[in-house]
């Protein structure tokens, strides 16, 4: 099949230019590039006043197969991430058996073919993501795993850490780092302040975070292996992150749609749907947080998408589960909150949501030219509708964003030349 897109928004951040152009595609490559393109034989796409832009990934996300089929499946977390407007995803390895082993990697990478979708498993640093030894790295690298992580769980001694990272620098691929230091978080559920004295809630304090991400600086300088923080929620870490790129560590960064739409004061209704880690941070954190995009400190925009049952949400805000589920906003969120008031450029969106991740796993390029993989997220910036969490694709309704009015949908997503979502204009 032949497509052409008509008169869209073309972003393009190798010329840093936001142009109208038309697009046509055949195959999985893009074909022809140009202003009022004509191609009878192929079926048109009028996106008249859409942001044509190179497929964005989502580098961070919890797709729960194997072992918790009942909060979400490899095949209705592509269609979510379909839906949300990713070309690509990169799932965690906190499934059930732990992702530590090639016999995981190869089944996950089994069930995104028969999903038809890119996805890249991330394999688990350490064995069992105990953080007692690490993992068989070379085998897990072989079985297809683009990088390692234990998210969900801090690697607490630095010693196992840092073979970790040596092996990492060797294959080349980046450690992922859950920064938390858990005897200082410990039963806390929420950011520590003057909100969670308020509500009576044990607070974590963002120390906890902070002298994590310090570490695993210094074990990056000192082995020389590329370092990804994962969602980063506190205005010290910022700080540090900042400092150390300007000292030339190997570290890149990302942050959440949630933390930068949300901030503690959300908890105030004890909806368990504001409940994640790290918590929903102060406005002073948050307001760093803008400024590390800004500036470059902070790479990526991530979604941290964690599907749970409703059954275990709707319980006592200490008992409930840390997770949001993220693919089918992010778009519209982060349209709300960076594009429209000028935080980001569509060109620097580009960058945090398709580009930068993309480099940081060794993925294939995110690019609008003549020759390349035809990956494409198309956001439509006039469309306005409500978030209904009962009409998410994904497993997981848990989300605090139900009922608000977004803008900034996107409409049509095209992965490697297919079409896994299309919305009619």
């Amino acid at each position: 099949m032949k497509y052409l897109l008509k008169g869209g928004l073309m972003v393009d951040p190798l010329s840093n230019t936001v142009k109208k152009l038309d697009l046509l595609w055949e195959g999985a490559k893009i074909t022809e590039i140009g202003e009022q393109l004509d191609a009878p034989e192929a079926k048109e796409l009028l996106l008249d006043g859409c942001y044509i832009f190179p497929g964005f990934v989502d580098m961070h996300c919890h797709l729960r197969e194997p072992g918790e089929e009942l909060k979400e499946t490899i095949l209705t977390g592509t269609r979510a991430a379909a839906k949300g407007g990713f070309t690509a995803v990169a799932c965690m390895g906190n499934t059930k058996p732990p992702a530590d082993n090639s016999a995981v990697i190869s089944l996950i990478k089994e069930k995104a073919s028969q999903a038809s979708f890119p996805v890249y498993p991330i394999g688990c640093a350490t064995k069992g993501r105990t953080g007692g030894e690490p993992s068989e790295i070379g085998e897990l690298v072989d079985a297809g795993a683009v990088a390692l992580s234990d998210d969900g769980s801090s690697i607490m001694n630095s010693e196992v850490l840092r073979r970790v990272m040596e092996y990492a620098k060797m294959f080349d691929i980046p450690v992922i780092s859950h920064c938390e230091d858990i005897f200082l978080s410990d039963e806390g559920v929420m950011n520590e302040g003057f909100n969670s004295t308020l509500l009576g809630l044990k607070g974590i304090p963002t120390a906890a975070e902070d002298v994590q991400v310090a570490r695993d600086l210094v074990l990056a300088e000192l082995t020389g292996a590329p370092l990804h923080i994962a969602h980063v929620s506190s205005a010290g870490s910022v700080a540090i992150i900042r400092e150390a790129k300007q000292r030339g560590i190997r570290v890149t960064a990302e942050v959440t749609p949630h933390h930068l739409c949300l901030t503690d004061e959300a908890v105030r209704d004890f909806d368990t749907n504001t409940k994640v880690k790290p918590p929903l941070c102060s406005k002073e954190d948050q307001d760093a947080l803008y400024a590390g995009l800004r500036d470059g400190t902070i790479d990526v925009i991530a979604t941290d998408h964690a599907p749970h049952r409703r059954d275990e949400k709707e319980v006592e805000y200490n008992l409930a589960p840390f997770g949001i589920s993220g693919l089918e906003t992010a778009i519209p969120l982060v349209w709300k909150h960076l594009m429209e008031k000028k935080v980001l450029s569509p060109v620097e969106l580009a960058q945090k949501m398709a580009c930068n991740p993309a480099h940081i796993l060794g993925l294939p390029d995110r690019v609008l030219q003549v020759g390349a993989e035809a990956n494409l997220t198309v956001v439509n910036p006039h469309l306005q509708q409500p978030v209904k969490v009962d009409e998410f694709v994904s497993l997981g309704k848990n989300s605090p964003f139900d009922g608000w009015e977004l803008r900034g949908w996107p409409v049509l997503t095209v992965a490697s030349g297919e079409i896994k979502f299309y919305r009619e204009l």
